[in-house]
């Protein structure tokens, strides 16, 4: 519809109103000019019933309740002061789950490799660095009611997380393409990295690796429209009046392959990020590359995001050496949904690269 319709236009969605936007300067005009005009979120039956009237702050109207859950969950779980102090239980849970895929291998290495499903892996390690970090548990020690309750409290607390889906991992170990990426990012850890696990303080040094998560995020955006954005007035975008209510869809997955920003915008290109546009950062600033959104209402969760997504894929290339079962095509179809996820589970081979003791 955008490559008919161009950058901007409306549509109905059910007896709603949407402005779709599809480029870097429509965006702005919304992100930037128009925030507060564009900072609430449609009020839905589904969050109405499933966040609790709306108490849920990634879903609530923009409104004093929404600022002061917002800050609460910034200062409390989000800053960089409080992931700073949180550093050891990433470190610890990453390093655990390490350690249990290499005894998983040891115990089949008769067959030299054994078939790991890469998204329950990230999933269920991610759950075990938010609920340590929330009540010292991990997914292990929690019932499953117990769970649904710490779930609820967490999401109260701090909205949705776009790391909660790994699909930049996934993505990046299924591109045409990759096994060259990887490969050099495998010699720059060997390098920056030599004689013990990888750890945070680490990261800042692994160029390539930020350079081929952020074309991960480019070419399949976790949340390929964002959540949505409604009017809570009356504006003007690019001329045209918006009426109060409207919803606001930015369609990010083809504003991030704008062929006027990105040269061979479809290709995976990691160097990219190293040369034209190694400045351009996924923090909101650059409204060319907006995986996490821009303005009031962007996730708040991307340090976080950024430090487990780095230290986590850091990790696991530095420790192990992936291939496909019988070196199989990947089927890249894309499943239906608010995020994007592949239409298969995408499973891996997975062999050691260091010696024993480093996985202990």
């Amino acid at each position: 519809m955008a490559d008919k319709y161009g950058p901007i236009f409306t549509i109905k969605i059910g007896i709603n109103r949407a402005l779709v936007v599809s480029s870097w300067e429509m965006a702005k005009e919304c992100l930037t000019t128009n925030d507060k005009i564009f900072a609430s979120r449609p009020k839905t039956l589904a969050m109405e019933i499933l966040g609790y009237n709306f108490s849920m702050f990634g879903s609530s109207p923009y409104g004093s309740y929404w600022r002061e859950t917002r800050k609460i969950a910034t200062l409390e779980l989000l800053s960089n002061h409080r992931l700073e102090k949180l550093r050891h239980v990433r470190d610890y849970e990453v390093k655990t789950c390490l350690k249990e895929l290499y005894e998983l291998w040891d115990k089949s290495k008769s067959t030299n490799k054994m078939l790991v499903e890469m998204k329950r892996w990230f999933a269920d390690t991610i759950c075990n660095v938010i609920l340590r970090m929330i009540v010292g548990k991990g997914c292990n020690s929690v019932d499953s009611e117990e769970w649904m309750e710490l779930l609820t409290r967490f999401l109260e607390m701090s909205g949705k997380f776009v790391v909660s889906d790994a699909l930049p991992f996934l993505r990046w170990l299924d591109i045409g393409g990759d096994e060259r990426s990887m490969k050099k990012t495998a010699e720059e850890l060997d390098i920056v990295v030599q004689g013990w696990q990888v750890n945070e303080s680490d990261l800042k040094n692994l160029v390539y690796l930020q350079a081929t998560l952020k074309e991960a995020m480019r070419l399949y955006p976790a949340v390929p429209l964002l959540i949505p954005h409604e009017a809570i007035e009356e504006c003007t975008v690019n001329g045209y009046h918006v009426p109060a209510g409207t919803q606001l869809l930015i369609n990010v997955w083809k504003l991030q392959r704008d062929p006027r920003v990105w040269e061979e915008p479809c290709k995976f290109q990691p160097e990219r990020f190293l040369t034209k546009h190694k400045d351009i950062d996924v923090r909101g600033q650059h409204l060319e590359l907006l995986p996490f959104g821009s303005g009031r209402r962007m996730c708040p969760g991307v340090s976080f995001a950024l430090q487990v997504m780095q230290f986590t894929i850091a990790s696991l290339l530095q420790g192990f050496d992936f291939a496909t079962p019988s070196n199989e095509p990947l089927d890249m179809g894309e499943g239906f949904g608010l995020t994007m996820e592949k239409s298969r589970p995408l499973e891996v081979l997975i062999a050691p690269r260091l010696s024993a003791s480093l996985y202990g």
